[in-house]
């Protein structure tokens, strides 16, 4: 038996991988519609932005990271191309470009006039260069940049509440029932179930040899929890950071909001170190999604008849054509393919957390 990170390590690489875009600035935008209904808006919010990935990713452990045993429950065709679908988007056709458009977005917040082109160009190179090699890619994110990325947030997080002024705004709509409801409907937005899928494979390749099952599933459930909490933990901070400046927000758009909060939590100065943190964040998460959607290619779909380096740099340029849609362009492309999606994927996950295959087929 040999496992080669710990649960704390593969924890933090579990919240690293999953905190990009979307999970920066949903909790913050909802918060800011739910003012004094947050509480309700944030339970919905966790269910489906934190317990359903979480879900995802222990169903995936359950089929040993087999992305194409665990969609052909669906049928082996339509299972397949639902899969691909759903890295896709995950990968150079949504959600990685989409952290990089965030990232631009809340760094402009200081340095104003700042180039998208050449923003996305270096977002691009740098995920070359952590990508690369793919044997790396965990102990990178879970020994160096995760670590990093978790005290950044805690920092702004903390900084803000100590600092926050005092609020009384109320929201429009009284229903806890329907905010609870649309803060289900903004986790689906965090893409986190989908990637779970696919990040799956990469933590097991990288973290476990063993045969040991028993001592496998405790580590993955340690590892899971870990990981579950620190993305509850930042998401609470972030909905409350969010109503505490509620007053000073409006007319922000979503993806400025952390960068305007930072820039008045810390100084322009420290906004400025804060906006590099969601830089940080954002380049993390994309590090994952990429290495994700070239290994799919590169193995399920070309069958390796491509070599890796080829395989990313064509992601990559994919990724670098699809950031010049924007922000609101890319959310507004995902959104109604989500809606569809996200349903048959949420039933799929516990069909197969329900009734796993046998142990025997998966080793096959």
């Amino acid at each position: 038996m040999n496992l080669r990170i710990n649960y704390l390590t593969a924890g933090l690489t579990i919240f690293a991988m999953f905190f990009g875009a979307g999970n920066i600035f949903l909790p913050l935008a909802l918060s800011q519609q739910a003012l004094d209904k947050t509480p309700w808006a944030l339970g919905g919010f966790l269910i489906t932005a934190v317990g359903m990935p979480i879900a995802g990713l222990l169903a995936m452990f359950q089929f040993g990271g087999q992305i194409r045993l665990f969609f052909s429950r669906l049928g082996k065709i339509p299972g397949f191309c639902i899969a691909f679908l759903t890295i896709a988007l995950l990968g150079p056709f949504g959600a990685a470009p989409r952290c990089i458009t965030l990232a631009h977005s809340t760094m402009s917040t200081s340095i104003p006039g700042l180039s998208l082109i050449l923003f996305s160009g270096i977002a691009c190179a740098l995920v070359f260069c952590f990508t690369y090699k793919k044997n790396r890619l965990l102990k990178l994110i879970g020994y160096v940049l995760a670590p990093i990325k978790v005290t950044l947030l805690i920092w702004i997080i903390v900084k803000g509440f100590i600092d926050a002024p005092g609020t009384d705004l109320i929201s429009s709509n009284p229903s806890e029932v329907s905010h609870f409801w649309h803060g289900m409907k903004d986790g689906y937005m965090s893409m986190d179930l989908l990637a779970a899928f696919f990040f799956a494979p990469i933590i097991i390749a990288s973290m476990t040899r063993t045969d040991d099952e028993k001592t496998l599933s405790r580590f993955v459930i340690k590892a899971s929890a870990v990981g579950a909490f620190l993305l509850a933990a930042v998401y609470i901070g972030f909905c409350f950071l969010a109503y505490f400046y509620a007053a000073e927000l409006q007319g922000v758009s979503s993806e400025k909001l952390l960068g305007v909060i930072a820039i008045k939590v810390l100084g322009p100065h420290a906004g400025l170190l804060m906006s590099l943190t969601v830089c940080f964040a954002c380049l993390t998460t994309t590090i994952a999604l990429i290495a994700a959607f070239a290994n799919f290619l590169h193995k399920e779909v070309l069958k390796e008849k491509i070599g890796h380096i080829p395989v990313l740099m064509i992601s990559l340029l994919t990724t670098f054509a699809v950031t010049t849609l924007e922000f609101q362009g890319i959310a507004h492309f995902l959104n109604p393919i989500l809606t569809i999606c996200y349903p048959v994927l949420i039933l799929l996950t516990f069909y197969n957390l329900i009734k796993p295959l046998p142990l025997t087929t998966i080793k096959e």
